[in-house]
């Protein structure tokens, strides 16, 4: 099938690292943290890392809000995530920014954990042939590259010039090189059209792109630009393009929403994967910046174990939706948060009052369970983290 044809063209020392890091390493962690999960302990299936705020870009809605200066996560910290992790069989780690390219030891990061697997998530721009040839050798990194839209589109919604294009040669410099490679897209108002269309799988498949990480925008940050969030009906729209979607098109398609009943959930509220900012406070997720734990508190499995907020959390959002609480109840969050005395991690003061005078608008969970038509997807959506763990 063509999956695999794109799949098999890619450097044979990616494919394996791929299979093995990502794949049985992944596979065999998720069924320790659902063990965990049984037993009542807290320690998540993989973390999601914002290594830098700094960026090159400005995009709307989004979560990042750089302070007075820069801050970064040194790689001694790093070290300390991940090397606390393994010990618990998580060997997989999502690293976000900012635009995680301009943080200088990166690739030292990558290469002091050959036994583990990263995803890069980054808008591309960056993503020159030095960067894939580095990435090649190391051959432990799937960049995610976020295309948010076309030539007219992605300029707005990036807040720059000529993205689109910027963004298409990264692809094309990553698959060339030969790099596992996936394309993320945030699915909002402005872009529904194309995300949703035949012509849009092809030119990705046309390049070598093996995966499809669909999320749903989420308005945030400083200009979280509400009008960009999707209605109940693009969101149901959205679901059934992705069951129909996997049975049809030569392209691994992800969402990180939906069961494979079509059970909506919430990543963070299951406990399957947390999010750590670029001055190590632990959050829920990446867009709900508030914290009451810190990586340097101590032994992460101790952090994880003794957090009151976390737990909380997990067990007063489930009361409140099984969707996204920062989308459907901004204003409770807001409380929840104040009443914990959990830090604002944002560097945007006024935060908790934008919660609170925040719309209120549809998440995944307003969407009737679809189950899944794709055995394959059923039984990865069961078995492993496939498609579970995104900050989505």
């Amino acid at each position: 099938m063509s999956i695999l044809r794109n799949f098999l063209k890619s450097d044979r020392r990616c494919i394996w690292k791929f299979v093995y890091n990502m794949g049985w390493k992944g596979m065999a962690g998720f069924s320790k943290f659902q063990k965990r999960k049984e037993r009542g302990e807290i320690f998540p299936a993989f973390q999601f890392i914002s290594i830098t705020d700094d960026c090159n870009l400005s995009c709307q809605g989004c979560w990042v809000t750089k302070g007075e200066k820069s801050s970064s996560l040194d790689l001694a910290a790093l070290n300390k995530i991940i090397n606390d992790s393994k010990k618990y069989g998580s060997y997989f780690f999502g690293i976000l920014g900012g635009e995680p390219l301009m943080y200088s030891d990166l690739m030292n990061l990558f290469s002091l954990h050959p036994d583990c697997y990263f995803q890069l998530f980054t808008n591309g721009t960056l993503l020159t042939d030095k960067v894939a040839t580095e990435l090649k050798i190391l051959s432990n990194v799937t960049p995610l590259i976020s295309l948010e839209g076309n030539e007219t589109v992605a300029d707005i919604r990036r807040g720059s010039n000529r993205v689109f294009q910027r963004t298409v040669k990264a692809i094309e410099t990553a698959t060339t090189h030969g790099l596992i490679t996936g394309v993320a897209i945030s699915v909002c108002k402005s872009n529904i059209e194309m995300a949703l269309s035949d012509e849009f799988i092809e030119m990705l498949h046309s390049r070598g792109v093996i995966y499809l990480w669909y999320y749903i925008y989420r308005p945030t940050g400083e200009n979280p630009h509400y009008e960009l969030a999707l209605s109940q009906e693009e969101i149901l729209r959205l679901r059934r393009f992705l069951v129909d979607g996997r049975t049809k098109y030569p392209i691994v398609i992800i969402d990180s929403y939906w069961g494979a009943n079509g059970e909506p959930f919430c990543p963070a509220v299951e406990g399957l994967s947390h999010h750590i900012n670029p001055n190590g406070n632990i959050e829920p997720c990446p867009v709900i910046q508030f914290s009451c734990d810190n990586i340097r508190d101590g032994n992460l499995k101790d952090v994880y174990e003794q957090s009151g907020f976390l737990k909380e959390f997990k067990s007063e959002v489930n009361k409140q939706t099984k969707g996204c609480i920062l989308m459907e109840n901004p204003g409770w969050l807001a409380k929840f948060a104040l009443d914990h005395q959990a830090v604002n991690t944002s560097n945007r003061p006024e935060m908790s009052e934008q919660l609170i005078n925040g719309c209120m608008i549809c998440s995944h969970g307003s969407c009737p369970e679809i189950p899944e038509k794709s055995w394959i997807y059923r039984i990865a959506k069961k078995k492993a983290f496939f498609g579970l763990g995104a900050y989505g």
